[in-house]
C-alpha cells in the first residue's frame, strides 16, 4: 500500500511569497543530488561551439588559400620569426623553427577564428545552457524521485512479506509484478547520449 506523506515546512520569505518545501523521509532527501548543472551544460555547449569554430577557421583558411594566397607567404613570415628569435642558433635549428613558426601562425589563425566564433555565439550558449539545464534537471528530478518511491514501495512490500500468510504473499507477488512492469524509465537525454 502506498503511503503518502504530508507536506511540511511552509516557509515565508521577506518578499511575502509563499514557498512550500515538500519533505518526504529524511533518508530519501539526503542522498538525492541532481547531477545536472547550468555550468556543466554551458561548458558542453561552449566546447562544441569552439570545435565548430575551429572547423570554421579551417574552412576560412582553405578559402584564403584558394583565393591566391599561398603557403609561401606563411613560410616567409615563419622565417622572419625564426631569424628574429633565434639569431645565434645553427642553420638546421633555424630552418626547423621556421617551419614550426609557420605552422604556429596557421594554428593561431584557426584558433583565433574558433575563439571569435565562440565569442559571437556566447549569448546563445548562455541561453541554451540555462534551457538545457532546466529541462534535464527537471527530468532527472522526476527520475530520482521515482526511483526513491519505487525503493520505498519495495521496502514496504518486503516488510509486509516477512509477516504475511500465503494469500497476502500471493497478493504482494502480484503487486511486485505490477511494480516491475511500470519500472522507472531513464530520462530521454540519457538514452540519446547512450545511443551516440
Amino acid at each position: 500500500m502506498l503511503k503518502i506523506l504530508p507536506l511540511n515546512n511552509i516557509n515565508f520569505n521577506a518578499a511575502g511569497q509563499n514557498k512550500t518545501v515538500p519533505k518526504l523521509n529524511e533518508d530519501l532527501n539526503s542522498s538525492d543530488k541532481n547531477p545536472i548543472s547550468k555550468k556543466g551544460e554551458r561548458l558542453k555547449l561552449a566546447r562544441s561551439t569552439f570545435i565548430a569554430g575551429l572547423g570554421f577557421g579551417l574552412t576560412m583558411l582553405a578559402e584564403i588559400f584558394d583565393g591566391g594566397f599561398s603557403f609561401e607567404h606563411i613560410e616567409k613570415a615563419g622565417r622572419k620569426l625564426a631569424e628574429k628569435n633565434y639569431k645565434n642558433a645553427a642553420r638546421n635549428k633555424k630552418e626547423m623553427m621556421a617551419v614550426v613558426s609557420a605552422f604556429g601562425l596557421l594554428a593561431m589563425f584557426v584558433g583565433g577564428c574558433g575563439f571569435l566564433y565562440t565569442l559571437f555565439k556566447t549569448p546563445k550558449i548562455l541561453y541554451e545552457g540555462k534551457l538545457n539545464a532546466y529541462t534535464k534537471s527537471r527530468d532527472m528530478d522526476v527520475y530520482i524521485k521515482g526511483n526513491n518511491i519505487e525503493e520505498q514501495l519495495l521496502t514496504q512490500m518486503n516488510e509486509k512479506a516477512k509477516n504475511a500468510d500465503e494469500a497476502e504473499k500471493h497478493k504482494l507477488k502480484e503487486q511486485y509484478m505490477q511494480l516491475k512492469t511500470v519500472k522507472n524509465q531513464l530520462p530521454a537525454f540519457i538514452k540519446d547520449e547512450k545511443k551516440s
